[in-house]
């Protein structure tokens, strides 16, 4: 029968869930190495923008600028591509996306070295960042396929979790180390090759990839994730997120900058990125019982008590403390969020659904360097951390208030107009 699932492709679902059951799902490495690969250039992006702009410019804000303009584009961008990818394959979206990047990013780093107009710099940015590949969100709908109604959803949500946390830990390491000790545009080059040749590895993974259906290719209209109301709610907790992730990188490195030891950056963000980690490991080896909605809410009001406590630290050792505890206060609230997707938005929109989480990040993280960066500049050193305080405190209002959208859709009914239907179902 076509609904018969062997035990290679699927873990059974009496058995406990965790990460060996994960590994062993068939077909999962043929994806999770490239795709490793090919989503490692994302953490090095900001920050070897941030260093490579702030060395030809010598501003922090300038700096700032000429990031915020790349993720403000990979934001609005991100969700078209997700919902390109959903109806046309993902493979026919990312090997264009790949070789625009590539070539755009190495067009920003041959105008930041030629002390071109920060005009100039800012055209550059807007399609680096549009064509930022979404790696993340495809290999995640890609778990959604092969662990359908599985238990170990979760568990794949945390895994994922924890692949871009590491991420974070090599990828501000590598372009710090690049930036600093070979060449200001060595972290930015380093990026786009590795975009290259990690992108077009996991594009030729085609047997992996969700399959398209015939009207979803032909359907003139197609309604967006964004109709889905607890999408909405996340993606203002995701924004959140990023102006941690964006506030840090650039105060971290102005800390580092102000004591001389500019090298340190490196440390410090891979300390907080380590604690991102760690965490997101021990979410996925817990078999929860509490709500997602419930995990959410605790696991926010951490994150937001921790990051209003970054502007105070005035040590590099209270401040790697600090951005420990924030680190594993932000894996609970991504990893929760990105298993909510699977509960509240149907298998056809869920590529752009996760693409539109993806994109607010980065929304969060260009503000956050935007500002952080006018902070620093303009008034003391550390101003900047105050960014990540009001970025989580507002979304932690917001998440509050709106929780309710934030539980599932009974079984039967439509999610939103438009949304996993051709037209609304009536519910008897």
């Amino acid at each position: 029968m076509a609904s018969t699932v062997t035990s290679s492709e699927k873990p059974a679902a009496t058995s406990r869930p965790g990460y060996g059951q994960l590994l062993r799902t068939r077909g999962a490495w043929t994806f999770l190495v490239p795709g490793f690969a090919a989503r490692q250039p994302f953490a090095m992006l900001t920050l070897s923008i941030v260093l490579l702009v702030q060395h030809t410019t010598g501003s922090y804000g300038a700096a700032g600028a000429v990031a915020a303009v790349t993720g403000v584009s990979m934001a609005l961008f991100a969700p078209y591509s997700g919902r390109l990818a959903d109806r046309y394959g993902q493979r026919a979206v990312l090997v264009p996306g790949v070789l625009a990047h590539t070539l755009s990013g190495v067009t920003l780093t041959a105008l930041a070295l030629a002390d071109a107009p920060l005009w100039a710099l800012f055209a550059a940015a807007v399609p680096t960042g549009a064509s930022v590949p979404q790696v993340g969100p495809m290999v995640r709908a890609r778990w959604g396929v092969k662990l359908k109604d599985s238990p170990l959803m979760n568990t794949a949500a945390a895994f994922e979790s924890v692949t871009d946390e590491f991420t974070f830990v090599v990828g501000p390491l590598l372009a710090t180390a690049l930036c600093t000790t070979v060449d200001p545009a060595a972290g930015l080059l380093a990026e786009a090759t590795l975009t290259l040749v990690g992108g077009l590895l996991f594009a030729a993974q085609k047997g992996t990839q969700p399959e398209v259906a015939a009207d979803r290719r032909t359907r003139v209209k197609h309604a967006s994730a964004l109709t889905v109301p607890g999408v909405r709610v996340l993606i203002v907790m995701f924004v959140g997120i990023g102006s941690v992730f964006g506030g840090m990188q650039v105060s971290l490195a102005a800390f580092s900058e102000s004591i001389d030891r500019p090298a340190l950056n490196g440390v410090l963000y891979g300390v907080f990125a380590a604690g991102n980690m760690l965490a997101g490991i021990a979410c996925g080896a817990i078999a929860w019982k509490t709500a997602p909605q419930r995990r959410l809410l605790i696991g926010y009001t951490a994150l937001a008590l921790t990051a209003s406590a970054l502007w105070t630290a005035h040590s590099a050792l209270l401040l790697a403390a600090l951005g420990l505890l924030v680190g594993m206060s932000i894996a609970p609230s991504l990893i929760t969020g990105y298993t909510l997707v699977d509960d509240l938005v149907p298998a056809g929109a869920r590529t752009e659904a996760f693409t539109w989480l993806t994109g607010a990040v980065a929304l969060g993280q260009a503000a956050a360097v935007t500002v952080a960066g006018q902070l620093e500049d303009r008034l003391w050193d550390g101003a900047g951390f105050l960014v990540p305080m009001g970025g989580t405190l507002l979304a932690l209002i917001t998440l509050l208030a709106l929780r309710s959208r934030l539980v599932p859709a009974p079984r039967g009914r439509t999610v939103a107009r438009g949304v996993g239907h051709r037209a609304p179902v009536a519910v008897d």
